[in-house]
């Protein structure tokens, strides 16, 4: 465990460093980050040469800190954990769960402390004195010294932290620091986000490369490398995603019924994201593909979703903006009812336009970037199903941003919390939001979106062009301004695809479950699947087309004129049908449209597609025994939007004081995660279970 008195002491550079010199010496190492920080654990594992993950304990919880550790750590040679702040600074100031000291004694960890001395003397003994005093379990195995001024200052450190009993495992001369880069930063500024790291760019790998060499020349490798050996092994079984999976089943999950045997095809921009997502979804059966939408043009072929993970970085909405193919294909994917998720700055890539781009246009929302970061935990409720949770779960997830998306949120939002305003979206079978979540910590998220892919695939059918047509872009693009939402419940006003040769094609109308209508008594057997048996006095003549029943009457297959009389009767009175066996899912025939937060349900013809075989469960056909199903459309009327206002932003916290700042203001909400007096930093500890003095 590497950590530091606080935030600009250097613990990255270091962590990054140890990593890079330890993989040049030919180990496998493994990089480790406290928090929800993607950047971080992005250059952590660049400089490893596998994924670097993320241990957020407000997120997963702190139970499974140790068997995320072990999964992650799993096939390396040594493992190096970054701390986050200060060592005995918790996340929100929760000292005795999320502090680095707290996560280190659930791991067992001895702790390497890196100090800044550049203005101090024999206060740098006093200081790591305290440090390794405050709590009598940690595990302190030594420090090193950053920015020192000479040989001299050097000498005067070591002397007098040998004289506490405390080693020096390196020193790190300020001179060489500054020939490292602009203030000593080798790495890429974190404006750049996790874009550097997940594009493998030349000062990324340039900057890896020079701390590694810096380390190896000034910090005693070996040693580090028997104080890692010493820690003794955790007695804990390591993280799977396929048992995260099988034991977080989702609750009250729609698509549930719907098994289709087809195993959907995710995509995922995993770059930008936790390295424990496409592992779940893998594991609960989808096929996943990557895809990285500041590179890739086109979306992968005939995908089935769409994973934007919360680490697209902000600053290149301009390239965003200008891959107009592949933000066509998002567009259309979204038409064709696919799910898409999307977190962070894929909300602000979903929408309309940011700053004046034209963005996807799947959703109505514009976005501005403000001069502040709006940081924070949230302990948020899902307002209502979507495609990844059930209406009322709870979740914590972390918010990072600098834009602001005007509406906050749509007819349908994604979250609420305790003391703030709705914030997201819920169209069809999109979701997205500010908010991110470590998948870790809520695995049914994984089961469910495959559930729904897999389900609305089966549903849809893509739009069939015609055989003569050469399609020159597969959707055309909203421009700025000239955009108009396709809300869940109304027709989209999206233009239709663009063909250079043959005939323009109709554009796509709202998708909804074709219904049954109820038998009448009197009606000897239920009507064929697809069709709807009327009695001869319903229907006149002369209200038939051509092609059958006209959509807004019963949604079912054509109806014979030559049998209809001339007496119409209204489309209100012809009673629904009761559940036949193979239609539609005997045990929630209908739930109310709240249920699932207006994207649709599934046609009825799905069942027959899973076997030729009839339901084993019989259905009374009695009108009155099984709940009705309307024949109308489900389509749930709009609520009215969340108040519109920007968030109340604030600086990214470099301490725990401003970091409680920051939560006290942002969006102008009380924080969420704010603890009682016991919880503040310097309160009363309690020593981790399983944990040693030493």
């Amino acid at each position: 465990m590497i950590s530091a008195p606080s935030s600009g002491h250097g613990k990255t550079a270091v962590s990054v460093g140890v990593l890079a010199a330890l993989a040049a010496r030919g180990l496998r190492p493994a990089g480790f980050k406290i928090g929800p920080d993607y950047v971080d654990a992005a250059y952590l594992g660049l400089a490893a040469g596998r994924p670097g993950r993320n241990l957020d304990p407000r997120m997963v919880g702190s139970h499974r800190i140790a068997p995320l550790f072990a999964h992650g750590a799993n096939g390396s040679d040594v493992a190096i954990v970054e701390g986050t702040m200060g060592l005995y600074d918790g996340l929100t100031s929760r000292t005795d769960s999320e502090s680095t000291a707290q996560i280190a004694g659930l791991l067992r960890a001895p702790v390497i402390l890196v100090v800044d001395v550049a203005a101090m003397g024999q206060s740098a003994a006093a200081l790591v004195h305290g440090f390794r005093t405050y709590d009598e379990l940690l595990w302190l195995g030594g420090v090193v010294l950053t920015r020192t001024i000479s040989s001299r200052h050097e000498h005067l450190l070591r002397e007098s932290l040998a004289d506490i009993g405390v080693p020096v495992l390196g020193a790190l001369r300020r001179r060489d620091l500054a020939a490292l880069g602009a203030g000593g930063a080798a790495l890429p500024p974190r404006e750049h986000g996790l874009a550097p790291a997940a594009h493998k760019n030349l000062d990324a790998l340039r900057g890896i490369r020079r701390l590694g060499e810096l380390i190896a020349g000034a910090v005693d490798l070996e040693r580090v490398l028997m104080l890692a050996r010493s820690a003794p092994r955790l007695a804990t079984d390591a993280w799977s995603p396929a048992d995260a999976v099988a034991l977080d089943e989702p609750t009250g999950d729609v698509f549930a019924p719907y098994g289709t045997g087809h195993r959907p095809v995710i995509a995922v921009a995993a770059a930008y994201g936790y390295a424990e997502t496409p592992e779940l979804l893998a594991a609960a059966g989808a096929e996943v593909v990557h895809i990285d939408p500041l590179r890739d043009e086109r979306l992968p072929d005939r995908i089935d979703a769409l994973v934007i993970p919360g680490g697209l970085p902000e600053a290149y909405t301009d390239q965003l903006s200008a891959n107009t193919r592949l933000r066509g294909d998002v567009l259309a994917l979204a038409r064709t009812g696919r799910p898409i998720i999307a977190e962070g700055a894929g909300m602000v890539w979903l929408g309309r336009e940011v700053d004046g781009l034209p963005m996807c246009g799947v959703i109505d929302a514009t976005a501005h970037t403000s001069d502040r970061y709006v940081v924070g935990y949230r302990e948020a409720s899902a307002v209502m199903a979507s495609v990844v949770h059930g209406r009322g779960d709870s979740v914590t997830g972390h918010k990072l941003h600098r834009t602001n998306v005007t509406p906050r949120a749509g007819g349908r939002p994604a979250w609420v919390w305790a003391g703030g305003h709705p914030e997201g979206f819920i169209e069809g079978a999109v979701h997205t939001s500010y908010l991110s979540l470590h998948w870790a910590g809520v695995p049914r998220m994984a089961s469910r979106l495959v559930s729904a892919a897999g389900a609305l695939s089966a549903a849809y059918s893509p739009p069939q062009l015609p055989t003569s047509a050469s399609v020159s872009q597969s959707w055309p693009l909203p421009t700025a301004g000239t955009y108009k939402s396709p809300a869940a419940s109304v027709t989209p006003a999206l233009p239709p695809p663009y063909v250079t040769d043959g005939e323009d094609l109709p554009p796509l109308e709202p998708w909804a479950p074709e219904i049954p209508p109820r038998v009448e008594p009197g009606v000897s057997s239920p009507p064929a699947f697809g069709t709807a048996t009327v009695p001869a006095s319903a229907i006149p003549a002369s209200a038939i087309p051509a092609s059958g029943v006209p959509a807004s009457g019963v949604p079912a297959g054509p109806v014979s004129a030559d049998a209809a009389p001339a007496d119409p009767v209204p489309a209100a009175s012809v009673s629904p049908a009761p559940l036949t066996a193979g239609s539609v899912p005997t045990h929630d025939p209908e739930p109310h449209p709240g249920d699932t937060g207006g994207w649709p349900k599934l046609p009825t013809q799905l069942g027959n597609k899973q076997t030729d075989e009839p339901a084993s469960v019989p259905v009374s056909a009695t009108p009155g025994s099984a709940d009705p199903v309307s024949a109308t459309p489900v389509s749930a009327a709009p609520t009215p939007a969340a108040p519109t206002r920007d968030d109340a932003n604030a600086p990214e916290p470099t301490s725990p004081a401003a970091a409680e700042e920051v939560s006290a203001a942002r969006d102008g909400e009380d924080d969420p995660g704010k603890p009682s007096g016991g919880d503040q930093p310097g309160g009363p500890r309690t020593r981790p279970a399983g944990v040693e003095a030493v």
